[in-house]
């Protein structure tokens, strides 16, 4: 079992390593050129993909997302909003209902009242 994970774990590595290598965009690469990257990840996986990890690909910080941050952020900008909790969906369905308020109290009240 120990064989097959020592072969395992880096060929995984190596594959991550390639396959977010080719995906980076350009002028997220840092310190050589992208296909240059990809050559040294294949060439040698452990010290390339490793190499690539740490110093090939510009690391974007964990925050907002640009000026109105990501949708679910809770800095400035817009913030998402669960349906059941966001008061235009809600008007929403009272609209495409129609006001439901009369066919609910009936619905409450049962068949015998009324």
């Amino acid at each position: 079992m120990l064989r097959v994970l020592m072969f395992l774990v880096p060929l995984a590595l190596s594959v991550y390593a390639f396959i977010d290598c080719i995906s980076t965009k350009d002028e997220d690469v840092r310190h050589m050129p992208k296909p240059l990257w990809a050559i040294l990840v294949l060439v040698f996986p452990l010290a390339g993909s490793i190499s690539w990890l740490i110093a090939g690909k510009k690391r974007h910080p964990a925050g907002p997302a640009g000026p109105g941050g990501a949708p679910w952020s809770r800095g400035g900008g817009q913030r998402w909003v669960a349906p059941d909790d966001n008061p235009e969906f809600l008007k929403s369905l009272k609209d495409e209902d129609g006001d439901g308020d009369e066919e609910r109290k009936r619905r409450d009240e049962g068949p015998g009242a009324g």
